[in-house]
Formats: C-alpha cells, sequence, structure tokens
C-alpha cells in the first residue's frame, strides 16, 4: 500500500474532500459562493490552457504551409473549419468576431476538461511534494485540476456569453429597441391598450428567458464535469488491495474512454449554444425569432 493511498483507506470522506477543496485565497477554501474567496488553482490552470492554446496557435499560425502541412496544422484546420461550419449554418450572417469566439470557447473549455482524464492524485501529489520541499504541509496542500468542476469557472464563461449576447442585441436594434423588447415579447399585442396590459407579463417572462441563458449553460457544463470528476474519485477509492487494483485499473480506462466523449460533447454544447443565442440576438423581432 502506498503512502498516497492511505488517506482513501483510512477515510474516503476526508480524500473526496481533500480533492474537492480548491487551493484559495481568502475566505473559506470550501466556500463556493464566497465573492471574497479566489481560487488560485483554478485560475493558474485556466490560465495556462490557455496560453499554451494561443502559443500553438501562433506558431502554426506564423509557419503555416498550405502545401505540406503538419499534423498539428491538420488538426488546427479541422477544428476551424468545423466550427466555422457550425457558425455558417447557424448564424449566416455572422460578423469576423462570431468564428473566434466560437473556437476560442470549444478548444479552451476541452482543454479544461480534459484535465480531468490526469490521474486524480497525480498533480495534487507534486504540488503537494513542492510545498513540502519548502516547508509546507503537503497533506493540507489542496489544489483541483479541473478548473470547470467550479461554478467560479463555468458561471464565468456563462456571463461572457451573456455579455455578447446584450452587445449583439444592442447592435441588432440599438439600445431602446432593446430595451422596449423586453415589455413586447413574448407575448405581442396589436393596440397600444394590449401592450400596456401584457407589458408587466414581457418584462416577467423576458428576463426569466434571458438569465436562464447563462445559468443554463454555467450548470450544465459544472454538473457534467463535477460528476466525472465525482466518479473518478469513487473508482480510486478501490485502490484498497493488491488484488482490487485490476478491477480499479478497469473501471478507470473504461470511464476515462467514455469521459472522452462527455468532455468533447460538453465543449460542443456550449459552443452551440453561444452561436445560437448570439443568432438570435442579432435578429429583429419578427417571426424568425420566435422559432
Amino acid at each position: 500500500m502506498s503512502d498516497a493511498n492511505a488517506p482513501a483507506i483510512s477515510n474516503p470522506v476526508e480524500y473526496i474532500q481533500h480533492h474537492l477543496t480548491n487551493w484559495s485565497l481568502g475566505g473559506k477554501p470550501e466556500s463556493i459562493a464566497d465573492f471574497g474567496v479566489f481560487h488560485l488553482d483554478v485560475f493558474l490552470v485556466s490560465a495556462l490552457l490557455a496560453g499554451l492554446f494561443a502559443y500553438v496557435a501562433y506558431r502554426v499560425g506564423k509557419n503555416i504551409d498550405p502545401d505540406n502541412p503538419g499534423p498539428v496544422q491538420n488538426a488546427i484546420e479541422m477544428v476551424v473549419e468545423f466550427v466555422n461550419q457550425q457558425v455558417r449554418d447557424i448564424f449566416p450572417g455572422a460578423d469576423k468576431m462570431v468564428g473566434p469566439i466560437a473556437i476560442t470557447i470549444f478548444v479552451w473549455v476541452i482543454l479544461m476538461n480534459a484535465m480531468d482524464l490526469l490521474p486524480v492524485d497525480l498533480i495534487p501529489s507534486l504540488v503537494g511534494g513542492i510545498v513540502g520541499m519548502f516547508g509546507g504541509d503537503p497533506h493540507h496542500t489542496y489544489f483541483k485540476v479541473v478548473p470547470t468542476t467550479n461554478l467560479d469557472t463555468t458561471f464565468g464563461l456563462a456571463f461572457s456569453v451573456f455579455l455578447l449576447i446584450i452587445y449583439y442585441n444592442i447592435k441588432s436594434k440599438g439600445v431602446s429597441g432593446y430595451l422596449m423588447s423586453f415589455f413586447l415579447h413574448p407575448f405581442e399585442a396589436k393596440g397600444t391598450v394590449g401592450k400596456v396590459i401584457l407589458a408587466p407579463f414581457n418584462l416577467f417572462m423576458t428576463v426569466i428567458e434571458e438569465i436562464a441563458k447563462p445559468v443554463s449553460l454555467g450548470l450544465r457544463l459544472f454538473g457534467n464535469m463535477f460528476a466525472g470528476e465525482l466518479l473518478f474519485l469513487l473508482i480510486a477509492l478501490l485502490a484498497f488491495s493488491v488484488w482490487a487494483m485490476p478491477v480499479q485499473v478497469v473501471l478507470g480506462s473504461a470511464w476515462a474512454i467514455f469521459h472522452i466523449l462527455v468532455i468533447t460533447l460538453q465543449a460542443f454544447v456550449f459552443m452551440l449554444l453561444t452561436i445560437v443565442y448570439l443568432s438570435l440576438a442579432s435578429q429583429s423581432h419578427g417571426h424568425d425569432e420566435h422559432h
């Protein structure tokens, strides 16, 4: 039995709680709704993956070879063409910002989700070892490696999309037109009296509709990724003896293979809904918007 498995064997609940706790500055580490808490691990992993994505894209773009593309260039071109096709199909009149936004969301979310495929004890053990080298307590070092298992990350992404929705609404309808849409949609009336009567109901329904967009985006991604991480932790608890380790390897491998589909699908859904919402925001209120 290794020392890394000892906490899981002696106290499974403590093991899971330890892996679900962030390396945080300020507030309580276990809090998920305290705006005074800064999750340092979420920021570091997200920034590192964003930097890696930007660096690879920069290097490939700088050394692009249309006649003899390498495997990395081919992979990036496939992703770009795939995402651009989704934009053309869903948002035919999209401006030049929508494609890069969709590609950034798709690739960045995939990269953050893919951190869930790393062994659950690998990065926390490495971080704990580094902390121990500098005189810290490695057993009380917290580090979550999957940013999208945090509401901070998923709601941050969703809120960014929400700001884009507002931007495209104002760009399409103007400030006054966007504000008036809250009172004229979804229930329509022909006369002035009817519009006045339905205005409070339209305001209520439209506010709920607008708030539901970022909330559903954030919760969907968080829920699926958090459940996947939790299942990996439960599989890790099977390492209580040499005889159980083959079962752990089989279950862990099977779930990892299936989880690749979940990782990709969740990134695709987030990107697709972003394009849909921006497309709807760019439409004038008419019959097309109600479909």
